[in-house]
C-alpha cells in the first residue's frame, strides 16, 4: 500500500516552492517574478541587467567567495521545512534590505559599502568549554557535511519579514563536531572585526565586535542552521558572508552574520543588544506578537517582497517545533 503522507501546516506547498532549475535559468527566475523576458524597463526596475545571454542579477546578488566552492550550489531542497502559504522573497529584495551594521545603518546602503569584502581566507577559532581548541577554515565549513537548502521566514525586530531558501547544514552537527564538555551550557558567536574596511565599526557607540549567544539545547534544535549560501549560491557579503547562523523563530539580531569565533561556556554571555539596550533587547528575543518592543508592538509585519501585512505568529510560525524550549517567560 502506497504510504499517504499529511503534510504538516508549516511545509511549504509543491505549488509555492521554487524548483532547483530555476535558481540555474535567470529567464525563469523574473518570469516567477511576474517580468516580462523583453521589457527594457526591467533593468531599471528589478537591478537586473540585459544582455544577449538574457538577464543576470546585478553585482549585489553575487556571492562573495566568487568561484570558490561553485560546485557546492544549489543544495538539494529539504522538503521538511518549509514556509506555509507564503512566497519567496524576491533576491533582489532581500539583498537590498539588510541590517548590517558593520557596513551601515542603513539598510538599504549596505550591499554596495559590503562589495569586494575579502572573506577567503577566512579562519573560526574555537574556544571556551571544549575538548580541543581549534581553528576552522572554509575547507572544513563547505566540504565537511552534506549541504541542503530550507525554505525558513525571517522575522526582523522592526517588524519587517521574508522569506528566504537559505543552504546549508544543521548547526547541531557542527556542535557535535567541536565536542563542547558536559559542563557547556552556551554557545557564543563573536562576528568579524575590521574597521578599516567596514565603515560601520568606526561608530564607537556599538561595542564592536557584534557577539550573540543561544543556549545550547536551542543550538542543537533541528531548526538551528549554519547558512553558506542563499537563492542557490554562496551567500553574498551583506547576507553574511562567508557564513552566519540562522535562527528562524528568533529575531534576526539573534542570527549573528560573518563569524569568526565559537566559543563554549557554563554561564549564559552577554550579548550585543542586549547590553546595549537591555530593556529592549533580552537574551532570548524569541519572535512573540504578545511581547511588544518599547517602540514597536509586534503584533504585526510586513512583508518587504509583497508589502502585505498580516498577523505576526508565535516562534515565527514555528510553536509547535520550538515551544517545549520554553515556558512562556522568557525574553
Amino acid at each position: 500500500m502506497a504510504a499517504i503522507q499529511i503534510p504538516k501546516r508549516w511545509l511549504l506547498p509543491n505549488s509555492q516552492g521554487t524548483p532547483e532549475g530555476v535558481f540555474l535559468n535567470r529567464r525563469q527566475v523574473l518570469r516567477s517574478l511576474g517580468y516580462s523576458s523583453l521589457g527594457l524597463v526591467l533593468g531599471a526596475n528589478t537591478g537586473c541587467d540585459l544582455d544577449l545571454g538574457g538577464f543576470r542579477h546585478r553585482r549585489r546578488t553575487a556571492g562573495a567567495l566568487g568561484r570558490r566552492f561553485r560546485d557546492r550550489f544549489p543544495a538539494r531542497r529539504n522538503l521538511d521545512f518549509g514556509i506555509g502559504d507564503r512566497s519567496l522573497t524576491p533576491e533582489e529584495v532581500s539583498s537590498s534590505t539588510n541590517n548590517f551594521y558593520e557596513f551601515s545603518t542603513n539598510k538599504g546602503a549596505v550591499w554596495e559599502l559590503a562589495q569586494g569584502y575579502p572573506v577567503d581566507p577566512w579562519v573560526v577559532e574555537v574556544g571556551g568549554l571544549v575538548h580541543q581548541p581549534r581553528t576552522l577554515n572554509l575547507e572544513d565549513l563547505f566540504r565537511r557535511f552534506p549541504l541542503e537548502e530550507r525554505l525558513y521566514r525571517f522575522r526582523c525586530v522592526e517588524r519587517w519579514a521574508m522569506q528566504v531558501p537559505w543552504t546549508g547544514f544543521p548547526l547541531a552537527r557542527l556542535i557535535d563536531e567541536l565536542k563542547p564538555l558536559a559542563s557547556a551550557r552556551y554557545v557564543r558567536f563573536v562576528s568579524v572585526h575590521d574597521p578599516d574596511r567596514m565603515p560601520g565599526q568606526g561608530n564607537t557607540y556599538y561595542p564592536w565586535p557584534y557577539y550573540e549567544a543561544l543556549r545550547l539545547d536551542e543550538a542543537r534544535h533541528d531548526l538551528a542552521f549554519v547558512v553558506l549560501g542563499v537563492y542557490g549560491h554562496a551567500l553574498p557579503m551583506q547576507h553574511g558572508a562567508p557564513w552566519r547562523v540562522i535562527c528562524p523563530w528568533k529575531y534576526g539580531y539573534k542570527s549573528p552574520k560573518s563569524i569568526v569565533r565559537i566559543e563554549f561556556t557554563e554561564h549564559q554571555p552577554p550579548t550585543f543588544w542586549n547590553d546595549l539596550q537591555p530593556s529592549e533587547y533580552g537574551f532570548f528575543s524569541n519572535v512573540n506578537p504578545d511581547k511588544p518592543h518599547p517602540r514597536w508592538s509586534q503584533a504585526r509585519e510586513e512583508d518587504i517582497g509583497t508589502l502585505e501585512k498580516r498577523p505576526t505568529l508565535l516562534y515565527n510560525g514555528y510553536a509547535e517545533q520550538v515551544g517545549h524550549l520554553y515556558g512562556g517567560q522568557e525574553v
